[in-house]
C-alpha cells in the first residue's frame, strides 16, 4: 500500500498529457488559450500580492512592531523569495497547470500531491472569502461616505454582528437590532461580498484574455495610487516618529507574522496559469520573481512613510493609508485611497479565482476528482464547471463567515505549500537523471552552512531567550517544538547528503513562519488535512489515473 500512496507521475508523462490534451467522455477539449507573457504574469503577481494587506493589515503590523516592522516585511520577503526560486524551477521543469499540487506529485508521490491539493483549496478558496469580505468593508464604507447606505444587516455576518452588539459597536448594534428573524434566528449576511465574487467569477469564466486585461488595468491603477501615497507621504515624514525604531522588540515585530505573510500571498498563484503562458519555462520564473521584488520594495517604502507621518501607536485602524492623510487634512487623498482599495482587493480576488479551478482541473485529470472538474468550455476555453463551483465555494461562505479565523487559516495553508515546494526542489536536485529546465535554483552547498546556522541559532536562543525551549514543551508552544525537531533533522541531513542551501533556507524559514501561528490554528489546519485524507481514501485512491493504468498493465512507472 505504501508504494501505491507514493506512486509518482514522471515529468515526461505530465508533459506528454499536457501536449496531447485530454478529452472527457463528451469530447470536450482540455486545451487552454496560450496568451500570457512576462508582463502579464508580473502584473498578475502584483495583482494578487498588493491587496487588502497594503491597505489594512499594514496598520496593525506597524502598531505592534513600530517602524521596525520593515524587518518583518524583509524577512518574509526573503522567505518567500527562497520559495519563489523553488516555484520557478518547478514551473520551468513542469510547465503545466497544477502549481504545488503537480510539483508534489513529481517529487513525493500521490498522497502528498493530494494533501497539497487539498491544502491549496484552503489557501485559494478560503483566502478569497477573506478578500471578498475585505472588499465589502471598503465598498460599503465608500458608499456611506457618498451618502448611499446599505442596511447593516446586509453587510455583516452573524458572528461579527453578535459580538459587536455585545460590545456596543454602533454598526453592529444597528445590524443586530434591525435584522429580520425567522423562527427567532436573526438573518445577517454580507451581500456585497457575494456579489463581487459573482462578478469576478463571471469574468474568469468567459476567458483568460478578459481576465488578463482586467487584471492589468486594475494593477496600473493601484500602483499609481501607491506611488502617490509614497511620494506625497514622504513630504510629511517626521524622522522623530522613527524613534524608537523597534519599540516592542522582536516579539512585537513577530506579532504581525500572519498579517504580513498574508500580504505576500499570491505570487505563487500565477504558476497555475502555466498552460496559458506563451513560454512558461521562461516567463513563469521571471513573472514570480519580478512581482515579489516590486511588491517588497513598495511594502517597505510604504511602512516607512506611514510610521514616519504619524506615531506608530495611532496606526491600529482599519484604513491606515486614509488615516495618515486625514490627520493632515488631505481628505481628497483618503478618498482616492478608498477607491483604489476596492480595485486592489478585486484584483486579488481575480487572480485566486483563476488559480483554484486550474488546481481542480489538474487533480481531475489525474483521477483524484471526478472528470467534470476538468471539463473545458468549448467557446471560452476555461475550466467551466470548476470555475462556477469555485464561485459558489467562495461566494456562499463570504455571505455568512467571520474574517478572523479565515485569515489565519489562509496563512498557514500557504506556508505549508511553500514548505513542500522547497522540499520538492531538494528532492529534484538529488535525482540522478534530472529533468531539463530553463531555470534552476543555484546550487550552493549547505553541507557545513546549514548545521552551523542551526547550532548558532540554538546558542543565541539559549543566551538571549532561555525560557524559549521550556515553552516549546507546552500545549501553546508545540508548533515551535515541531520546528526545532524538523530543523535538527534537516541540519543533519544537510551535512550527510550535502543539500543545496537555497531550498533548505526556503524550507526552514517558511516552516519557522508556520510555527509562529497559534496552536489552535494548527489544530484547525490538521483537522482540515484529516478531512482531506478521508476524501482521498474514499474516492481518489481507487480512481487515480495512475492506479487504473497500473491495474490495466499500461506500464506507467510508480515512481
Amino acid at each position: 500500500m505504501t508504494n501505491q500512496l507514493l506512486r509518482k507521475k514522471s515529468i515526461p508523462t505530465i508533459l506528454r498529457e499536457a501536449e496531447e490534451g485530454l478529452h472527457d467522455s463528451e469530447g470536450h477539449s482540455s486545451g487552454l488559450k496560450k496568451v500570457l507573457g512576462v508582463r502579464d504574469l508580473t502584473f498578475m503577481g502584483i495583482a494578487a500580492v498588493i491587496g487588502a494587506g497594503i491597505f489594512s493589515s499594514i496598520g496593525n503590523a506597524s502598531y505592534n512592531g513600530g517602524p521596525g516592522v520593515i524587518f518583518l516585511y524583509m524577512f518574509t520577503a526573503i522567505a518567500c523569495g527562497f520559495a519563489a526560486l523553488c516555484y520557478a524551477e518547478f514551473a520551468s521543469t513542469v510547465p503545466v497547470s497544477g502549481s504545488a499540487y503537480t510539483y508534489s506529485y513529481v517529487a513525493f508521490g500521490e498522497i502528498f500531491a493530494w494533501i497539497i491539493g487539498w491544502d491549496l483549496l484552503m489557501e485559494y478558496a478560503i483566502g478569497n472569502v477573506v478578500v471578498a469580505i475585505s472588499w465589502s468593508e471598503y465598498f460599503t464604507g465608500l458608499l456611506d461616505k457618498a451618502g448611499m447606505h446599505i442596511p447593516d444587516w446586509l453587510t455583516m455576518d452573524y458572528v461579527t454582528a453578535q459580538r459587536g452588539f455585545a460590545e456596543g459597536t454602533e454598526a453592529a448594534v444597528r445590524a443586530w437590532t434591525n435584522a429580520p428573524q425567522i423562527f427567532g434566528l436573526r438573518i445577517l449576511m454580507d451581500v456585497p461580498a457575494f456579489l463581487i465574487v459573482a462578478l469576478i467569477t463571471y469574468v474568469v469564466f468567459i476567458g483568460i484574455k478578459e481576465s488578463r486585461s482586467l487584471s492589468n488595468i486594475m494593477v496600473i491603477i493601484k500602483l499609481a495610487v501607491v506611488f502617490l501615497v509614497i511620494v506625497l507621504g514622504a513630504y510629511y515624514v517626521n524622522p522623530k516618529n522613527w524613534s524608537p525604531f523597534t519599540p516592542n522588540g522582536i516579539s512585537g515585530i513577530l506579532k504581525g507574522v500572519s498579517a504580513v505573510f498574508f500580504a505576500y500571498i499570491g505570487f505563487d498563484a500565477i504558476s497555475t496559469t502555466a498552460e496559458e503562458c506563451k513560454d512558461p519555462q521562461r516567463d513563469l520564473p521571471k513573472g514570480m520573481i519580478y512581482s515579489l521584488i516590486i511588491c517588497t520594495v513598495l511594502y517597505v517604502l510604504l511602512a516607512l512613510v506611514l510610521t514616519g507621518m504619524i506615531p506608530y501607536t495611532k496606526l491600529n485602524v482599519g484604513d491606515p493609508l486614509a488615516e495618515v492623510f486625514d490627520q493632515r487634512g488631505l481628505y481628497w487623498v483618503s478618498g482616492i485611497v478608498a477607491v483604489s482599495a476596492i480595485i486592489a482587493t478585486a484584483s486579488v480576488l481575480l487572480v485566486f479565482q483563476l488559480g483554484q479551478p486550474r488546481i481542480w482541473m489538474s487533480m481531475s485529470r489525474d483521477g483524484l476528482l471526478p472528470k467534470i472538474f476538468s471539463r473545458i468550455h468549448p467557446k471560452y476555453q476555461t475550466p467551466s464547471f470548476s470555475t462556477i463551483l469555485t464561485g459558489l465555494v467562495v461566494g456562499i461562505p463570504a455571505l455568512f463567515l467571520n474574517i478572523e479565523v479565515l485569515l489565519a487559516l489562509t496563512s498557514i495553508g500557504t506556508l505549508f505549500a511553500f514548505v513542500l515546494v522547497c522540499a520538492g526542489v531538494i528532492v529534484l536536485q538529488k535525482q540522478k537523471n534530472r529533468a531539463e529546465s530553463k531555470f534552476r535554483v543555484p546550487h550552493v552547498s549547505g553541507k557545513y552552512i546549514i548545521p552551523a546556522l542551526f547550532i548558532a541559532s540554538v546558542i543565541l536562543v539559549i543566551k538571549y531567550n532561555p525560557e524559549h525551549f521550556q515553552n516549546v514543551l507546552t500545549k501553546e508552544g508545540f508548533p515551535m517544538g515541531i520546528f526545532w525537531v524538523v530543523a535538527a533533522i534537516i541540519a543533519v541531513l544537510s551535512f550527510v547528503k550535502d543539500f543545496s542551501l537555497i531550498p533548505v533556507l526556503g524550507f526552514t524559514s517558511c516552516f519557522y513562519l508556520m510555527a509562529q501561528e497559534s496552536h489552535t490554528n494548527w489544530y484547525r489546519f490538521l483537522i482540515w488535512l484529516a478531512i482531506g485524507l478521508v476524501v482521498y481514501f474514499t474516492y481518489g485512491f481507487k480512481n487515480s489515473r495512475l492506479a487504473k493504468e497500473t491495474l490495466a498493465g499500461a506500464g506507467t512507472p510508480l515512481g
